[in-house]
């Protein structure tokens, strides 16, 4: 593990825009190709330009090391010049959720007092930047980034400095702000990017999840940037045709999804769509766990592996990830080299084998901080390790089982149901396109499990029958208490905006049936 720690590889004066934008054009790959959209293309070259154009602007209009610099920006090279040269500058870069709404925008703008927002006109408004505040339009910013003599060199930042800000999604419905220091990205290139996906220059990068998301951020920007190879970028919606369309167009080598995305291209397969990932060598998911259905399916569809894994904000990128040929289907496999695991009862005790706990995880990728948030900081963080709020069990093969959210959990009849496994099951079933679990008490106030389901287009005219299939379904394959005592046919689940499901809604929603 030594081998992954900031501390005993980097030098103290380090830069992470500098190591995954400037370092390519110090060794001679100016010319590669590091940016794909739609409309064009950027070298390293050109985008080294850029960055240091962009963090020689910040300074001009007396934005300070330090000081944090809020994009609400589209997938693009806007935002990874902006993102890049932030850091480049010496100040912090705060991507924020493009899908929010101007007043949540707001709430974010001030909890980090950011100093500059440089925004798309599409997504907000001008008016949730702080009182004093620089705004600048993308259009603004490259173009302030091209008029403006480059600095001559990235900011001469410590490796363990603020570096960006990463605004959590917000499952349980409250952002907060994840602190990442300059070694971070670091620490997820050389651990995930290097030992599972070996990225190489000539790979290609398309990922569903977007760039303000820490799962996308790494997929779509600095993973390939740490190998001079290809990000492709693109700012649309994640629709089945959009991204069949990526796909013919860019020929990635490397997709990165989400459950949802992948269950919606297998609709639109099944349904005739066609569709053509030759080019690509390997899939990958996060986000949340993977039903083995869309897995099995997937391979039986394309020949191709989705290779599972769990990460999180907190962390930076995935620590507990399948490895390619040895994917076991419903599982988030093993641990990434670099990251040690625990799973432990209530008293903080190691868990035996096959028994459910929380996972707690040790690397050095792991935030800093809640910002503005020092009571949870400390609830969370312990030592060295770091509590996911995951529960999960680990089999005699040393592969980890999710098993939910430590407040998803039900106790039914006394003994505690993974919503995940119920599911799974669900999931399995050809009518079913998605669903969620969650808890609902019935007359006598006992907890009991909720299924919400969105059902595949071909099964929709069965929807006021189907309940009693599932529940049957479900009863044949797992313990008779873990059925779904209501199954609730819906258009669709409510979710982030990075694909997970916000299971407290879908509680709220069972509380009032």
């Amino acid at each position: 593990m030594l081998d992954f720690r900031a501390a005993d590889t980097l030098p103290a004066r380090f830069n992470a825009a500098e190591f995954f934008v400037g370092r390519n054009v110090a060794d001679g790959h100016a010319d590669r190709t590091a940016i794909v959209t739609d409309d064009g293309s950027l070298t390293y070259g050109e985008l080294d330009t850029l960055v240091r154009g962009f963090a020689a602007a910040l300074g001009r209009h007396g934005i300070h090391a330090g000081e944090r610099v809020a994009l609400v920006l589209p997938d693009g090279p806007a935002f990874a010049v902006a993102f890049f040269g932030a850091m480049a500058a010496g100040a912090v870069a705060v991507p924020l959720n493009p899908l929010l709404t101007p007043d949540d925008h707001r709430g974010v703008v001030r909890d980090c007092d950011a100093r500059l927002l440089v925004y798309d006109r599409g997504l907000t408004s001008p008016a949730i930047a702080c009182d004093g505040g620089l705004c600048w339009t993308a259009g603004e910013a490259l173009t302030l980034a091209r008029a403006t003599e480059p600095r001559a060199n990235y900011a001469d930042t410590h490796r363990d400095s603020f570096a960006f800000f990463l605004y959590s999604s917000g499952t349980t419905g409250e952002p907060k702000g994840v602190v990442h220091l300059h070694h971070d990205m670091w620490v997820c290139a050389r651990t995930y990017s290097a030992h599972l996906l070996r990225v190489q220059p000539a790979d290609r990068a398309l990922s569903v999840a977007k760039l303000f998301f820490a799962y996308g951020l790494g997929n779509g920007l600095y993973f390939p940037m740490h190998v001079g190879a290809t990000c492709i970028h693109y700012e649309g919606r994640p629709t089945p045709d959009a991204l069949f369309d990526q796909v013919a167009r860019h020929k990635p080598t490397l997709f990165f999804g989400v459950p949802t995305a992948y269950a919606n291209m297998l609709a639109a397969i099944d349904a005739g769509t066609p569709f053509d990932f030759s080019s690509v060598r390997m899939c990958v998911s996060a986000g949340e766990a993977l039903p083995p259905g869309i897995f099995n399916r997937w391979k039986e569809r394309t020949g191709l592996e989705i290779v599972d894994g769990i990460g999180s904000t907190e962390i930076l990128h995935i620590f507990l990830s399948n490895v390619p040929g040895e994917c076991k289907p419903g599982s988030s496999g093993i641990p990434v080299p670099g990251y040690d695991l625990r799973i432990v009862d209530e008293h903080g005790a190691d868990v035996p084998v096959g028994a459910i706990g929380d996972l707690l995880v040790r690397g050095d990728s792991t935030m800093a901080m809640y910002w503005n948030k020092h009571e949870q900081t400390k609830a969370t963080l312990v030592g060295e390790w770091i509590r996911t709020g995951d529960k999960y069990r680990c089999d005699e093969d040393g592969y980890y089982w999710h098993a939910g959210r430590s407040d998803d959990m039900l106790k039914v009849g006394g003994i505690w149901v993974s919503p995940v496994e119920v599911e799974n099951v669900l999931s399995a079933h050809a009518a079913v396109l998605e669903c969620a679990v969650v808890g609902r008490d019935d007359s006598d106030g006992l907890t009991k499990p909720h299924a919400y389901v969105v059902l595949r287009v071909e099964a929709l005219a069965r929807a006021s029958e189907i309940d009693v299939e599932l529940k049957a379904f479900v009863k044949a394959r797992l313990a008779p208490y873990k059925y779904p005592r209501w199954i609730t046919v819906v258009d669709a689940l409510p979710k982030t905006a990075t694909g997970k499901t916000q299971r407290f809604m879908l509680r709220s929603l069972a509380e009032t049936v």
